[in-house]
C-alpha cells in the first residue's frame, strides 16, 4: 500500500512524459492522504462526448459522492484491485470507468527487515516518472466541487522487489505502474476492459533505495536488492 509519494518536480519532464503541462498551483512535493496532488484524466464536456487530456488537482484519498466529509479520504488513498469493483467506496468510480494516472517521481514503502520501519524510495530504473493507475471522483461540499483520486494496488507476495516491504506476515501490495505506451489505453478503457490493462510492473523496471533526506528534500540512501527470498 502507498500512503506517501512525491510528485514530478520538473515541469518540463512532466509535460514531456505525460503530454500535458502541470498547473502552476504551488503543490507540495511530498504528498500524504488528505493532501492535494495532481492527476491526469480525460475530461468530457458532455455524456458520450470525446474526452480531452486534462491535469487537475485533487485530494489524495477518493471521496465517493456519499462521503460525509473530506476525512473519509484518509482511508481510501489505495484501492485493492481485487475489491475495487465491489467495495462501495470505489464501485461508482470503477463502474463509470473514471480512470486517471497519478504522476510521481517516487513512491515510498516501509522496509521492516531491520526490525523497524525504514522508508524505501521506489522509482523507475529509467529515471522517468511513474504513471500510477488510479480512479478519480467528484464530491460536493458546502464550498463546491472537490475532485479526489486513489491509487490501484495489486498483490506483490511473489514480486522480486516489492515483496521486501511491509511487516513480516502482512500481505505484500504494490501500486500499479503503467507502461507509458498504455497510458491512453487506460484512460480510455471502458469498465468491462479495465482489468485487462492491470499488470504488476516488472521488477527490473523499478529501483528501491532505503531513504534519508537532505535539507533540500532530496532522498538518498542504499539500494534495496531484488529478493530471491524475503528475509
Amino acid at each position: 500500500m502507498c500512503s506517501h509519494y512525491q510528485t514530478v518536480k520538473s515541469n518540463a519532464q512532466f509535460e514531456r512524459h505525460f503530454g500535458i503541462a502541470p498547473p502552476g498551483d504551488g503543490q507540495a512535493y511530498d504528498i500524504w492522504p488528505g493532501q492535494a496532488g495532481h492527476f491526469v484524466w480525460l475530461h468530457s464536456p458532455a455524456l458520450g462526448a470525446a474526452g480531452s487530456l486534462k491535469v487537475s488537482s485533487g485530494v489524495f484519498g477518493l471521496l465517493p459522492h456519499w462521503a460525509k466529509d473530506r476525512s473519509f479520504g484518509r482511508h481510501t488513498y489505495n484501492a485493492r484491485l481485487e475489491t475495487a469493483t465491489e467495495k462501495p467506496s470505489f464501485r461508482g468510480a470503477w463502474t463509470q470507468a473514471q480512470h486517471c494516472i497519478i504522476p510521481a517521481d517516487a513512491v515510498f514503502e516501509p522496509d521492516w527487515r531491520s526490525g523497524r520501519a525504514v522508508a524505501a524510495r521506489i522509482t523507475q530504473a529509467s529515471g522517468e516518472p511513474l504513471g500510477i493507475a488510479g480512479l478519480w471522483s467528484r464530491w460536493r461540499s458546502d464550498e463546491g466541487e472537490v475532485l479526489s483520486f486513489t491509487m490501484l494496488t495489486v498483490n506483490a507476495d511473489a514480486h522480486p522487489l516489492m515483496r521486501a516491504f511491509h511487516k513480516p506476515g502482512d500481505e505484500k501490495r504494490m501500486v500499479v505502474v503503467l507502461p507509458r505506451e498504455r497510458y491512453a489505453d487506460w484512460l480510455q478503457a471502458p469498465a468491462a476492459h479495465s482489468l485487462e490493462l492491470i499488470r504488476a510492473c516488472p521488477a527490473p523496471d523499478l529501483v528501491a533505495s532505503l531513504s534519508s533526506f537532505t535539507d533540500d528534500g532530496r532522498a538518498t540512501g542504499a539500494q534495496v536488492p531484488q529478493q530471491s527470498s524475503l528475509f
